[in-house]
């Protein structure tokens, strides 16, 4: 039976997540499946994986294959590197300590990259955020800069109306009886 590591589709129209699971290539893409090992949610920055890593490993050793993204994904988990690293052991190339110690570098280094990502996108939304209030402030401030000229313009109106109907009426002669 030729089995498959894949992504089946969950969630709603324009909103996709995954359940990366092992199937038998024959089945439907969301049909029967072997086992769940894992999700995959492409819709967060970044996008986020939840994987039984040590069923991951055991199925690539038994011979499953994944398909493109699953590859991919594997791969960012570090599944693939540490399925490499076990067959290394196994042709005597290096000791199963050394393997853990180059596996568990790899690991650091890739948290640390993804910290670093995670805290970047986080500064530029902030950023975003500050440059978005900053420029709000400045329309407010030019909004009330011309409110407050409009009704300087109706007080002087008002003003000069009001000076010119006192004026008329000192000028016009008052009729006595």
């Amino acid at each position: 039976m030729p089995v498959k590591i894949r992504l089946q589709r969950h969630g709603h129209k324009g909103y996709a997540f995954y359940h990366i699971v092992i199937a038998d290539s024959r089945t439907p893409r969301d049909g029967r499946f072997i086992e769940r090992i894992g999700s995959y949610n492409p819709n967060t920055d970044p996008s986020s994986v939840d994987l039984k890593f040590d069923r991951a490993l055991y199925w690539l050793q038994v011979g499953a294959q994944p398909t493109d993204t699953v590859r991919n994904i594997l791969s960012r988990e570090g599944v693939l590197l540490k399925k490499h690293l076990l067959e290394g052991v196994k042709k005597g190339a290096f000791d199963e300590a050394e393997a853990e110690r180059r596996f568990e570098a790899w690991k650091s280094s890739k948290e640390a990259k993804l910290n670093k990502t995670k805290e970047q996108l986080t500064a530029e939304r902030e950023a975003a955020e500050k440059a978005r209030l900053s420029a709000e402030i400045e329309a407010n401030k030019a909004r009330a800069a011309e409110l407050a000229k409009k009704k300087a313009a109706e007080e002087a109106k008002t003003k000069e109306k009001d000076n010119s109907s006192e004026n008329s009426e000192e000028q016009e002669p008052k009729e006595v009886e």
